[in-house]
């Protein structure tokens, strides 16, 4: 089991997060922006608060052509909340990058 201990160690992806603040009206526009960067693997939105309202895993086969193929009922949750909302933070966890 030497190999796949050596495997796990020197192949960690590192990820870093950070915080925006959006208008509601701007929710819809800003996920697809975030959604269509390869390095971005997860969204969350919160309340200002700090109550989850809504988490979003991203992979890269979410990506297709450069154009972004979210589902639509995500998208109608989406622009639900954002007719609801003044602001919201959107976490972003992100990758790194090359590992």
């Amino acid at each position: 089991m030497p190999d796949d201990d050596w495997n796990t160690d020197h192949h960690k992806k590192r990820s870093w997060t950070e915080e925006i603040e959006v208008a509601g009206d701007e929710l819809v526009a800003r996920v697809k922006e975030l959604a269509a960067d390869a390095q971005v693997k997860r969204i969350r939105i919160t309340e200002p608060d700090g109550d989850l309202v809504l988490e979003v895993p991203l992979t890269i086969g979410a990506i297709a052509g450069g154009a972004v193929v979210l589902a639509a009922p995500l998208l109608a949750v989406i622009g639900a909340l954002a007719a609801f909302v003044t602001k919201v933070k959107i976490e972003i966890v992100r990758d790194e990058g090359k590992g």
